[in-house]
Formats: C-alpha cells, sequence, structure tokens
C-alpha cells in the first residue's frame, strides 16, 4: 500500500528514471582502509567499549539489487550498534555507511551526516545520486549517509514478494463498498505479518529514537566531537529527536524540508492533504486554470478510472490507486509539472501509460518488475513510532473532512489514516517525536512554502518545539519538495555559510 511519502527519494525517483544521476567530485584510491576512532565521543557513553572503540573498515562500494556501484571515490563500510539500546552488551546489527573522502581544498571540519527522509530511503543510494549537489560541502566535510536500522543493507525489511506487490496494486485504496473495504484492510493486515515474518524481533528495534542513537555511535566512531547532519524531510524528525537526545553534541544542524513535530499520524495526514492540493492549485494556477474548475477534472477523471480502469502500452491497467499515485509524484517538483500535463492528457484520451509510468517511480517498480523495499522499511519504522491506531471507523468519519480538504487527495489521505498501521504487529511507542533541546547550538530549520509533503508550517512548528534561541528559522517561497539545492541562491548561501563558516542567519530570514 503506498503513502505518499515524506521523502527526498521520491524526487531521485524521478530523476533517476529520466536518466539522471551525479557522480560527484574526483577519483581517489578505493583501496579499503581503516579509520580509527576518537575516544573523545566516547565519554558518558553507555555503551560498550566493543562498540565505541570499533574500527570502520572502508572499502569500494558494491552495486546492490537496487542501485549500480557508485563511483571508485565513495568508499562504504559496516558499522556494529545494539539491537536494543536497553541491552547494550546484547545482541548487535549491521548499520550499513557510505562516504567521499573531503577533496581538501578548505580546512576539515569533519564528517557532514545525510538523512534524505522516507522514513525508509536508503542514504547509501542516495547520496551518489545528490553529489554535485553537495560539491561545495565536500571542499570541508566527508559526505556521509547510511542505511537506518530496518533499511536496504542494515538488515532491511521486506515484507512482500514482487509478485504480492503487484498484486496488492488492484487493491482500491479508497473504498466504495463493503467489499471493498473488508479487502482494504485484509491487505493491511497481511502487510504487517509479513513484516512480522521477515523482520522478526527486529521489527520493535527500528524507531526513530533507536536510530537517533546509531548516529551517536556514528559520530564517536568516526571522530567527531559533535554531530553535524543535513536532515531532509523524514530526516528533519530524526534531526529534532537526535538534538533531543544529545543536545551538547549537536554541533551544525540544517532541517530542510520540516516534518510538524507537534502532530501524530491523523494531523500528518490532514497537513499532506493539505499540502498536496495547495501545491495542484499552484500547478493549475501555472496552466492557466482555476484551481477549482481543474480539481473538479481531475477528480472526474479518478472516477471514471475507478469505474473502468485505462489501458496501457503494457499488459497492466492503470487503476485509480496508481493514478492518483503518478499525479502525486509530480508534485514533488516543479519542473515535474510539464509531465503531469501530458499524463492527464494522455489519460483523459483514454490511455494510461504515462500515469502508470510516473506510479512506477514513486512506487519504486523497474522494468523488470522489481520494486525496493522503501515502502516497507516506511511503514515498520512509521508503525513503530506512533501510538496513533484509528479504526475503520474512525476514519470514515473523518472522511468528509478530508475531501473537503482536498478532493483528489483527502479520501485517499482519510483511510489511510486506519490502514497504514492496521492490526499492526508490534505496538506504538509514542505519541509525537520528542525534539524540546534545550542547551543545543543554533539550529537551521528551512521551509518551503510550497512544500506539498511537509507544509510549510511544519518549519516554524519545529523551531518552536526545538526551544528559544536552538531553532533558526529560514523561509524559501519557492515550489517542491525541499529547499536547498532547488534553485534558490539565497537558501543556498545561507546553509553554505552556516555549514562552512558557522554564520547563522537571523531567525525568520525569508528568501523569495
Amino acid at each position: 500500500m503506498p503513502r505518499f511519502v515524506r521523502s527526498a527519494a521520491l524526487a531521485a525517483a524521478v530523476l533517476l528514471a529520466a536518466g539522471c544521476s551525479g557522480s560527484g567530485g574526483t577519483s581517489e584510491d578505493s583501496k579499503p582502509s581503516a579509520t580509527a576512532p576518537s575516544s573523545r565521543g566516547a565519554e558518558g557513553s553507555d555503551l560498550p567499549v566493543s562498540l565505541t572503540s570499533q574500527k570502520l573498515t572502508w572499502g569500494r562500494c558494491k552495486a546492490t539489487s537496487d542501485a549500480p556501484a557508485p563511483g571508485s571515490h565513495w568508499q562504504c563500510a559496516t558499522l556494529k550498534v545494539p539491537l536494543d539500546y536497553a541491552k547494550p552488551d546484547g545482541e548487535t546489527i549491521d548499520i550499513a555507511l557510505i562516504r567521499a573522502r573531503s577533496t581538501g581544498e578548505g580546512e576539515r571540519i569533519g564528517s557532514l551526516l545525510f538523512n534524505f527522509g522516507g522514513p525508509g530511503g536508503s542514504g547509501v543510494s542516495m547520496l551518489p545520486s545528490f553529489a554535485d549537489q553537495y560539491a561545495t560541502l565536500r571542499e570541508r566535510y566527508d559526505l556521509v549517509s547510511f542505511d537506518p536500522r530496518g533499511v536496504a543493507a542494515s538488515e532491511g525489511v521486506r515484507c512482500r514478494s514482487d509478485k504480492e506487490i503487484q498484486a496488492a496494486e488492484s487493491v482500491d485504496l479508497t473504498p466504495d463498498t463493503a467489499t471493498e473495504e473488508k479487502r482494504y484492510f485484509k491487505d493491511a493486515a497481511d502487510f504487517g505479518d509479513g513484516c512480522e515474518r521477515d523482520a522478526g524481533k527486529l521489527l520493535a528495534h527500528v524507531s526513530t529514537e533507536e536510530a537517533a542513537r546509531d548516529m551517536d555511535l556514528m559520530r564517536q566512531v568516526l571522530g567527531d566531537d559533535k554531530l553535524h547532519y543535513m536532515g531532509i524531510s523524514y530526516g528533519t524528525e530524526l534531526g529534532g529527536v537526535y538534538a533531543h537526545l544529545f543536545p551538547e553534541r549537536t554541533g551544525r544542524l540544517v532541517l530542510d524540508a520540516v516534518v510538524d513535530p507537534s502532530v501524530g499520524a491523523v494531523g500528518h495526514a490532514e497537513n499532506q492533504t493539505r499540502g498536496f492540493q495547495r501545491a495542484l492549485d499552484n500547478y493549475l494556477k501555472s496552466t492557466g486554470q482555476d484551481p477549482k474548475q481543474g480539481t473538479q477534472k481531475i477528480v472526474d477523471l479518478l472516477e471514471r478510472i475507478d469505474a473502468k480502469p485505462l489501458p496501457t502500452s503494457s499488459d497492466r491497467e492503470l487503476n485509480q490507486t496508481l493514478a492518483t499515485t503518478g499525479i502525486t509524484v509530480t508534485l514533488y517538483s516543479r519542473q515535474y509539472w510539464p509531465a503531469l500535463t501530458s499524463a492527464l492528457e494522455s489519460a483523459e484520451a483514454g490511455d494510461g501509460t504515462e500515469l502508470l509510468a510516473l506510479a512506477d517511480a514513486y512506487n519504486e517498480r523497474d522494468p523488470s518488475g522489481h520494486y525496493s523495499t522503501q515502502s516497507h522499511s516506511q511503514r515498520a519504522i512509521s508503525c513503530l513510532d506512533t501510538k496513533d491506531r484509528p479504526t475503520p471507523e474512525e476514519a470514515e468519519k473523518r472522511l468528509a473532512e478530508f475531501r473537503k480538504i482536498s478532493p483528489v487527495f483527502g479520501e485517499f489521505l482519510g483511510w489511510d489514516t486506519a490502514g497504514w498501521c492496521h492490526d499492526w504487529p508490534v505496538p506504538g511507542l509514542y505519541d509525537n517525536p520528542e525534539v524540546s533541546a534545550p542547551g543545543a547550538a543554533p539550529i537551521l530549520v528551512v521551509g518551503n512554502t510550497g512544500d506539498p509533503a511537509t507544509p510549510y508550517e511544519g518549519a516554524r512548528k519545529m523551531a518552536d518545539e526545538l526551544g528559544e534561541g536552538v531553532g533558526v528559522e529560514l523561509t524559501w517561497k519557492g515550489e517542491g519538495h525541499g529547499a536547498y539545492g532547488s534553485g534558490s541562491d539565497c537558501v543556498d548561501e545561507s546553509v553554505n555559510d552556516y555549514l562552512l563558516d558557522g554564520t547563522v542567519p537571523k531567525d525568520g530570514k525569508v528568501c523569495s
């Protein structure tokens, strides 16, 4: 079951589908090397010396089932972390890391750790794709990312086979009848059962708090006194939780495309419903259409597709769920709006091929029919993080409110509040992520007024909850998911000055 994911990976998926990629930087010797940890970061740690003093053996990165091997200047290693931080001397799991060493064009600051969102996005796969964007930062930082626990190469959770995933795409995620509703919730329960069979006891240990603790162990083993970090989308929540747990170890943190930490699962769904409709309205205005009339035209198209799926150039049909998904992915970046125009025109003419291709990019399905496990990890992490478990009856009562916010996306996300974690095999842990970080260094919080997936209002909420003197808000009046590297020199220069020189912009600065 797809969800409107809080992830920078969505933009990357479409970029890669279009044949764009980044190798980043210059090549360097790819022979394995060892990094000796510093004992400076171990002070106050409750972890055994066997973990805090481990040495990382860096070697050439290998191709995976979801990504080719990156260039020779990329190195990969494995970090051991506790399965359960309540039992630090107990069983360990492996966390996959990737890095590109600083180019040495400036005085080295340390490591800059990245999380690209999801939850469930693979940093090992993503960082090389974005490397050109971070070339200036690489002059003084080692660029480092990782697959969080339960993700891809880090004991990744896989809940279904490719065949089962494709079969589940026929499930109507906006059920209109009792039969469709029963199938919808049975599919949700079956998904959780598959996760439990695959992950076992790991399923109860993939939380954001545990990932934040993994990041602090990374900091120690990499030899950094402070954690310097860029978190995007869900990565902002992860960064906020880290700052709360380790305020004295927080260095220069950038949180871009900010998740609102003040709301639970239902609040997130409402925020995204509002954000995607806002982005759709902006798209419709850009084409000269009245947003209300243009929205109704899309609603009418989706209703026709629900009644009779469209043929495509393959042996697969375009149903309502896949059509909505294809529309959604184009709203993550303004550069995909022309693709939306073309896909809608083709669908109106009776051909669902283009919308299906866009949905496949969102769902990370390759031409051979192989799907990535990003959505599996996303669900495992998010359902462990939240105690919210709305019932089907509660979701149904909210549908009218969700439809009022967005006739296109409201029903999808309204049902999702109950379906996403329905009958999940492990209980949720938190009401909301705790991100208050008194005593932490200033943290730069970047919000984009046109962000569909993490609406702009969340940036101010995050800055306020981090605390006075900690959260510093930077606003970009733009479109798309995320601000840094999206075309604003003002944003890029502000972020670079902060990360490279420690220059904190004035709280409330606006880039237009």
